[in-house]
């Protein structure tokens, strides 16, 4: 049996690198693991970017001036957007419209990773592996 790949979700990401005491035990454990193969859309580059451009991460500057050496820091590796993630985060039958979150579900469904989030809406998709 191959090990777990593990997607962080945007929120996690920032706790990671910000606020750890935010993170859940098993999210935090995992994270910490230097064996755990862990990834970073670049959805949430884009989403991290956008939305302190826009003022809604104000407190996040500093992610936002250092992203890759958080990235490093935290031995997360980056995972692109392909063609199948897009198609299907837009065909996904789920009728959350954040595109963000629809673009994480898509992918870790496609790459068979298990997405770190306490996001709420993705407890509506039984086919996602989740953990907090």
């Amino acid at each position: 049996m191959g090990s777990v790949n593990y997607l962080l979700d945007t929120h996690t990401l920032l706790w990671a690198a910000l606020e750890e005491e935010k993170l859940s035990g098993s999210a935090l454990k995992i994270i910490e693991d230097i064996n755990a193969p862990l990834f970073v859309s670049a959805v949430s580059a884009y989403e991290i970017m956008f939305k302190h451009k826009i003022g809604k991460l104000e407190d996040y500057t500093y992610v936002v001036e250092n992203y890759f050496d958080i990235l490093d820091r935290l031995g997360v590796k980056e995972l692109p957007v392909s063609a199948k993630h897009a198609h299907l985060a837009g065909k996904m039958d789920w009728e959350h419209r954040d595109p963000f979150d629809r673009f994480l579900a898509a992918q870790a469904s496609v790459e068979n990773m298990t997405l770190i989030s306490n996001d709420p809406e993705f407890k509506g998709l039984p086919w996602l592996s989740r953990l907090w």
